[in-house]
């Protein structure tokens, strides 16, 4: 007894709901709104279905530029079948390669006396003749009247207490009023 009035139960409350589903559109009918409802959300998920092959004529009549699916714009990629230990990351990331090497070829620099590598300049010793022809140029500037009125000759630079030689004759000679420094050579 208790199963029939179950299933009464279920049967009166399906056909509560069918005719209350009639009802709405109905409704709707009568209030001309079916025609304007929409879905609130719409979700590109024709992709996501299997397609149902078409004829090429209807193709043609339909939109010719469809919009790309959810997966199309999917970078696939492979993916790992097992966790990588913490033994094998810790041995791969402390790798021989990968420790910083000591370096052997470090000394001091004749001329300032900070530590350097052999074959490469002094850093401090390199700002310093940066900033001297930095100095140098900006003379020739003022000389000159700019970079492009320069002549296409070879530039002397004398200092102070120096005269130009034989060999310097019909080359651009920059005075500079200073003692020439150590690490400027001529």
């Amino acid at each position: 007894r208790a199963e029939i009035k179950m299933m009464n139960l279920s049967a009166l409350v399906h056909s509560l709901r069918c005719s209350l589903l009639r009802i709405e559109s109905r409704l709707l009918q009568i209030s001309g709104l079916d025609s304007q409802l929409a879905p609130a959300l719409a979700v590109n998920g024709p992709s996501l279905l299997p397609q149902i092959e078409q004829d090429p004529q209807q193709d043609e009549e339909q939109d010719p530029e469809q919009t790309p699916g959810l997966l199309d714009s999917i970078l696939w990629m492979a993916a790992p079948k097992k966790r990588r230990t913490i033994e094998v990351n810790r041995t791969r990331r402390r790798a021989e390669r990968k420790l910083i090497k000591v370096k052997t070829n470090i000394e001091p620099c004749p001329e300032c006396g900070h530590l350097k590598q052999k074959h490469i300049l002094c850093g401090f010793c390199y700002a310093k003749i940066c900033k001297e022809t930095g100095l140098i140029r900006q003379q020739i500037k003022e000389m000159e009247g700019g970079p492009l009125t320069a002549p296409p000759v070879e530039t002397v630079v004398l200092y102070e207490g120096e005269t130009p030689s034989e060999q310097d004759g019909g080359k651009r000679i920059v005075e500079r009023p200073r003692k020439r420094p150590a690490w400027f050579r001529n």
